[in-house]
């Protein structure tokens, strides 16, 4: 049978599924960029956006559903299998990203009705899907989010979690949802909280007797939203609390959201049959933006600002060539710029934004990072040896350096807990975890931290 001839048999199994097989929620996350490659020997080849799409589309049995339905349709048993590719249309052009950012122009874009909507307490009214600009690294994620805003908790995505470092959009991206369900019902009852807040709530009404209250408002709601689970580790009783808060909500179908910076399976001192809640529904994560992507992003901020002055191209793509981290750096960068120019009534120029953005910038891409390098450039800053980075002494004087290569290598490499675990000396993933852990709780109290890891950083990429 022909490539071309087959495809005939494709395009039928795809109507049949949308149609018969599936619902139009589940058929759009999954079905609509899944694109025909080509078709030889009884094996049929699918082009899919990203490895995690692939492997998303696997283990719910979607390739099993479509060998079923292409069995059904030609008669013979045919094979299906993947490949990670650009989508591009039916005339071979790349597809078009899944929203287009509105004109630079304000003029151009006058407020929509979501500009005028009335606003819910625990939520920022610009942490909105409107605002939240797609890209290949969160394009997913975000079609999940507007499934689920759309029927919480009714699709097979409850509980959805979201995790990703720091400045990611984890948050914009949990309010979202909450921002449009409140749109869409404003009868519907949502809390929206940090994590924290959650464990301050829970021990006051301990201390006041009032249990009963604070259970009535956690599972008496229909959409709860909890920033930062990760914060929870070590807090055994509130999460034996939100393990029945969780299961309350779930038995009466309605909607949890999480954000964390990390994966559940990687929650340390963490409730497992909590963590287990969380598998069953969906898990993603998000990426740092690519530069196509980031150069949207600070578009988007630009037209978000009461900035007069035009910024040109050549200062954009500068920014979104040398700021790859996180969406909050670019953020800032951008806040940094612009207040200048208003301070000192000039220009933006490449220039000017070297001075002024040095500490943002990266030198090289992270891909050349090894966890030898990492290693090397650590114990040359702290003076001392590799060895005693490997090793097992426990000095002050080891241990911090020891900790700062951990958490470099998890940052700037792909590397496993348990990869990384095994560089350094044979050691236990979740004593990486807890270096890991250990940095980032002492830059929310020591100021000297993130200016040292930025410097690590330069001489790891030069």
């Amino acid at each position: 049978m022909a490539n071309l001839e087959f495809k005939v048999f494709w395009d039928e199994c795809i109507r049949q599924i949308r149609e018969n097989k599936i619902d139009e929620a589940e058929f759009h996350l999954w079905f609509e960029k899944l694109i025909y490659h080509s078709y030889e020997n009884s094996m049929l080849i699918i082009a899919t956006p990203s490895r995690f799409y692939k492997d998303q589309v696997i283990s719910r049995g979607y390739n099993r559903l479509i060998e079923k339905t292409l069995e059904e349709l030609s008669g013979s048993q045919i094979r299906v299998d993947f490949i990670i590719s650009e989508i591009r249309d039916e005339d071979g052009e790349p597809a078009p990203e899944p929203e287009k950012l509105p004109p630079v122009n304000n003029r151009e874009n006058p407020p929509s009705s979501e500009d005028k909507r009335i606003s819910h307490p625990q939520l920022q009214t610009n942490f909105t899907f409107r605002n939240y600009v797609i890209g290949n690294n969160n394009d997913f994620a975000v079609g999940a989010a507007k499934a689920i805003a759309d029927n919480p908790g009714k699709t097979q995505y409850n509980p959805f979690l979201i995790y990703g470092g720091v400045g990611l959009g984890k948050t914009h991206l949990m309010q979202a949802i909450g921002n449009q369900v409140y749109q869409n019902n404003r009868e519907a009852k949502i809390v929206c909280i940090p994590s924290e807040t959650f464990v301050n709530e829970f021990i006051q009404s301990i201390r006041t007797n009032t249990q009963n209250n604070f259970k009535n408002k956690y599972r008496k709601v229909d959409l709860l939203l909890l920033d930062d689970i990760h914060d929870l580790q070590d807090k055994n009783d509130t999460q034996e609390e939100l393990f029945h808060t969780f299961n309350a909500l779930y038995d009466f179908d309605k909607q949890l959201v999480f954000t964390c910076d990390r994966p559940p399976s990687e929650l340390k001192k963490f409730n497992d049959r909590l963590k287990s809640r969380f598998q069953r529904g969906l898990i993603v994560d998000l990426q740092p933006p690519s530069y196509e992507t980031r150069i949207a992003i600070i578009k988007k901020k630009i037209e978000q600002t009461n900035y007069n002055n035009e910024i040109s191209l050549e200062v954009i793509e500068f920014i979104s060539k040398n700021i790859t981290s996180n969406i909050r750096d670019l953020e800032a960068a951008l806040n940094r710029i612009i207040g200048y120019s208003d301070i000192v009534k000039k220009d933006i120029t490449v220039d000017s934004v070297k001075n002024l953005l040095q500490q943002y910038f990266s030198v090289s891409p992270q891909s050349s990072v090894t966890i030898g390098k990492i290693q090397k450039s650590v114990s040359e800053y702290f003076n001392v040896s590799i060895m005693e980075i490997k090793g097992k002494k426990r000095t002050q004087k080891i241990t911090f350096p020891r900790h700062v290569a951990m958490y470099l290598s998890r940052e700037l490499t792909d590397y496993s807990t348990t990869e990384i675990g095994i560089e350094f000396g044979g050691k236990d993933h979740t004593t990486v975890m807890h270096a890991c852990q250990r940095i980032d709780e002492r830059m929310t109290v020591d100021s000297t931290l993130e200016p040292m890891i930025i410097e690590l950083k330069k001489i790891i990429f030069s």
